[in-house]
């Protein structure tokens, strides 16, 4: 009875906020992605936070959309569906959604944000 409690009163404070990293400083910036791997990324990639357990973003050639529901600092591109449209950059796509399916860690610095993982791979993004 008393963690019932315990809950509720943290509720009524507004302890239960987002806890993914659209709570977390992600939310409301189109983050661009700028490295890929520690080598400058050439092709446009964007990922932006729209809501609590939303991802969303534009590829080189197609937008795609899908969740990220685990609380920070973990990561995880889950459900990810894209447009299928072709251009001459697909393949700067594809490296750029495998490599966000891959990453488990976030961190947001103020105007950076690192997509990285337990293998050494990184992304970083900054918002334009």
């Amino acid at each position: 009875m008393r963690l019932v409690l315990a809950v509720m009163a943290l509720s009524a404070l507004g302890y239960c906020k987002d806890e993914t990293v659209t709570g977390h400083g992600g939310a409301e910036k189109v983050w661009h992605l700028e490295r890929l791997d520690g080598a400058v990324f050439g092709a446009r990639a964007t990922l932006m936070f729209p809501a609590e357990g939303e991802l969303r973003g534009e590829g080189p050639c197609n937008s795609y959309s899908g969740e990220q529901t685990v609380p920070y600092p973990w990561f995880a591109a889950e459900s990810v569906i894209a447009t299928e449209r072709a251009c001459p950059e697909l393949a700067e796509e594809a490296a750029y959604l495998a490599a966000l399916g891959e990453m488990t860690l976030v961190e947001v610095l103020g105007d950076v944000m690192i997509l990285s993982n337990d293998a050494g791979r990184e992304m970083v993004f900054r918002p334009k």
